[in-house]
């Protein structure tokens, strides 16, 4: 048995009533994911952005205008926003758009239901106590609260402020991630241009300019949106962004694997090397449906480390692409799986 099989084969007929838990506990506890690898925060210190990126993120940090990462995923959008944090030491308030996001869900989530029960429950108390005469006194708002009537609303108390909420407000220079845009509804990122033109946007419980949820001018938060180009944004949204593609280049597959070295640290540069051979031979293979991405190399190699950590470069380079070793880090999908196993792709 290796280090790798933290799960053995059972025979058919095995007796659970003898089975001894603390050894099989005891590797699972012992397992110890990368670090960098499953963590945006450790991850960041390995990130090394090329010069046009550095460029467009110099570019936006002058103009404080939202900078729009494109690329496939795994070629480290996302990691760019803790990569920044890290640099600069700001603080990172980041949202992961989903198929049912709203623009709202970035400024505030209201828990409208809480609420209701709430004044149900208070209304339903002052009535046992108050005689005819005495009907339920109004809220009480502090004196020091009359001119920010919004603050003291009692709605206030079943608000969560959202990412950009907390951004506006955060005392220093700040970083608003909004990752993967484009799996929004259609409407969401026009729904955002109050909020990335003037930083600001209204109060939920107040119509007056002056309660306006705004960030300060002296330190307006810096705006990373990423997008994997599932679909094309609107315009009005593209043209008050600056824009940057990252490629999937053998440069940038080539920084990647060095970068994260030390999570697969047993495999030696020739077998590296091989295995970046093979995964954009993959990549070149028209008729999948999902190509791999880094993140699914990084993966591959980790496995492939802890493994096989004695596998040969030859080895890769010579096996069939639909019998590499762990090919399900790869490959996602199961028609891509059986495409590569197919006879002729042998």
């Amino acid at each position: 048995m290796t280090d790798f099989e933290v799960l053995t084969p059972l025979p058919a007929d095995y007796d659970w009533r003898s089975h001894d838990q603390t050894a099989p506990r005891g590797r699972l506890d012992a397992v110890e994911p990368p670090k960098d690898l499953s963590s945006h925060e450790e991850g960041a210190r390995s990130y090394r952005p090329d010069a046009d990126l550095i460029l467009a993120v110099n570019a936006a940090i002058h103009l404080r205008a939202p900078l729009l990462v494109t690329g496939d995923p795994g070629t480290g959008k996302t990691q760019l926003a803790y990569f920044l944090g890290l640099y600069f030491g700001i603080q990172v308030f980041s949202y992961t758009v989903r198929s049912t996001s709203t623009a709202r869900d970035l400024r505030y989530d209201f828990d409208a239901v809480a609420y209701l029960r709430e004044a149900y429950l208070a209304h339903a108390g002052g009535q046992a106590h108050a005689t005819v005469s005495e009907p339920p006194a109004p809220p009480q708002i502090e004196p020091s609260a009359r001119h920010r009537a919004a603050a003291s609303d009692p709605r206030m108390h079943h608000i969560e402020r959202g990412p950009l909420w907390l951004a506006f407000e955060h005392p220093e220079t700040c970083l608003v991630l909004i990752d993967e845009i484009d799996k929004a509804p259609r409407d969401f990122p026009n729904d955002l241009l109050q909020e990335l033109d003037k930083q600001e946007f209204p109060h939920p419980f107040s119509a007056r300019s002056e309660d306006a949820i705004r960030a300060a001018r002296d330190r307006l938060p810096l705006v990373l949106v990423t997008s994997n180009n599932e679909r094309r944004l609107p315009d009005a949204f593209l043209r008050r962004c600056i824009v940057h593609h990252i490629a999937m280049t053998p440069t940038l597959i080539e920084r990647a694997v060095a970068a994260h070295g030390a999570a697969f640290s047993e495999l030696g540069v020739a077998v590296r090397n091989a295995a970046i051979r093979r995964f954009e031979e993959l990549r070149r293979e028209d008729r999948l449906s999902r190509k791999p991405g880094i993140a699914e190399l990084l993966a591959w190699l980790v496995t492939l480390a802890r493994a096989r950590p004695d596998i040969g470069a030859q080895e890769l380079e010579t096996t069939p692409l639909g019998a590499l070793p762990h090919l399900h880090c790869l490959a996602k999908v199961q028609e891509d799986i059986d495409i590569l196993r197919e006879p002729a792709r042998r």
